[in-house]
This record gives structure tokens, sequence and C-alpha cells, in this order.
């Protein structure tokens, strides 16, 4: 199944009409259509096709070890589930390769229902960001405008450049730095990332953001004292992504209730948890 013209168009704009930044969208990670159809229905403004969710379903690390393909039927699929309800959020990690397998796949992206793409600036293949002692190592400014242009050109869909400068430990003028870059590239938003528990770093690069840039987007997973409330205040950022919470919710809920069942030796104690009625 393929997206529409029309519902694409529609989705990227309602998208875009959503990046307020008095008052950012709140999108929520999905890794199949279930949770997907079930972020549509809580009311989020947007889904977040995670590569970190979807390598976890399949029970491999956050490392491009997927093919593209397997992210791309992940996004086909929820887009059939959800329909024309909420826009999906791609993540396309490093984009699969250089600028020209960017070139490459962000159509087939669109065409399967995404109406934004997010692409991060570390080399390929990559690692997961919060991972302790991870490889965080990214690739020239240049070479990643190259990405943004690349997608920008490809397909009429929403282009987050994310930059891993602060995960890196580069500092914040070089986050700054690179995040204006990819502005200038023509990203419509940019992707701060920060693996620090509590959240200043985030905070003062916020209020170091220009005000006349693009809006920026955070996920709060390592820090999440920060409310969308405080986050509305600053007027710099448009999107927040509850990263990974599909995924360990349901991790959570099944380990406790396998684990009941054979502890209790049978099903009825299990009947009785909350979460299964």
């Amino acid at each position: 199944m393929s997206t529409s013209k029309p519902v694409l168009k529609s989705m990227v704009e309602t998208l875009r009409g959503r990046l307020e930044r008095a008052n950012p969208a709140i999108a929520m990670a999905a890794h199949n259509p279930l949770a997907a159809k079930l972020a549509a229905e809580a009311g989020y403004g947007a889904v977040w096709v995670s590569g970190f969710e979807l390598s976890a379903s399949h029970a491999v690390p956050d490392a491009s070890i997927l093919s593209m393909t397997h992210h791309l039927e992940a996004t086909r699929a929820m887009r059939q589930a959800v329909q024309d309800r909420i826009p999906l959020i791609v993540d396309m990690d490093t984009g699969f390769g250089n600028a020209v397998s960017v070139a490459y796949a962000v159509p087939q992206f669109a065409v399967a229902g995404a109406a934004a793409v997010v692409l991060e600036d570390k080399t390929f293949p990559k690692d997961s960001s919060l991972r302790v002692g991870g490889r965080q190592v990214l690739v020239p400014v240049e070479e990643f405008q190259g990405k943004i242009r690349a997608a920008k050109d490809a397909a009429d869909v929403l282009v987050v450049a994310r930059t891993e400068a602060l995960i890196a430990g580069l500092g914040q003028d070089e986050a700054i730095r690179r995040g204006l870059a990819y502005a200038e590239a023509g990203a419509d938003a940019v992707l701060i990332h920060s693996k620090q528990k509590t959240p200043e770093e985030i905070l003062s690069f916020c209020r170091a953001w220009p005000d006349s840039q693009v809006p920026l987007v955070l996920v709060p997973t390592s820090y999440p004292q920060l409310s969308f409330r405080e986050v509305g205040e600053l007027n710099k950022v448009g999107l927040i992504i509850c990263g990974n919470h599909a995924i360990r919710t349901a991790v959570s809920a099944m380990r406790r209730v396998f684990a009941s069942i054979l502890d209790e030796g049978g099903l009825a104690g299990v009947e009785e948890m909350s979460y299964l009625r």
C-alpha cells in the first residue's frame, strides 16, 4: 500500500502547523501498527517511527542492523493502521549511507506514509546515542548539509536535522554551529539530543538558539523532569518526542505477566492485573 499524494501533502501540512513554539506537538514512539494506532487514539500530535523501538522489537541493538526495507515496511504498516489520523515522523538514523542513499530512500519513505524524516549527523553505521561507551563520531558539517539538501530535493516531506554534538561531547558552541549550518542547508527543524540526566545542558542550548531560527526538537528521555509546559515557555521548541516509551512499556508488562504465570502456576492471577482488563 502506498500513500496518495493528497494524503501525504495533508499530513505534511498538518505536522508543519503543529510545530508551535509556544505549544509544542508531542510525538509518541511506535514500533508496530498497534502502537501507532494507540498513540493516535490517545491524542498525540504525531507518531515517532522509532529506529530504537523497531530494532528492539527485532531483538537487535540500535546500530544500523535492520535494513531500509524493515524500516519502510514498518512505516507503511503504521500508515495503513492510522490512515490520515496522525502524521508519521520517521527515524532514518544516518540515512542508510551517504547523500546518494538519502536521495534514494526519502521518496520511498514519503510513498510509505512519512510526513517527516529525521536524519542524524553521525557516521554510518550508527551507535545508539545513550549507550554507555558508545562510538559517537560525527560526519563533517558540509557532508551532512549535502544529506539535508538531498532529502529536501527528493520529496515533499519535512526534514529534521539531528545533531549529536552534545552526545559526542563537542560542547554547546559546536552544537549551535552545526544546527545553524543544517538550517541553512534547508532543514525544517533541528533536533538537539543530550544524554545528561538533568535538563540544564538542553535548556542552555535552547536559550542560546536564535529566536529567528527554525524550531527545535527535543527527546527528553534522559531528563524526564523537564515538563512540556516548561519547554513551551522557552518558545524555541516545536516538537517533543517520547522516544522509546512504547517498547519499554511493552517489555516491562510482558516480563511481569510472563513471570507471574509461571510463579502462580496458572492464569487466574494475571487476569486481575489492571493492564490486562
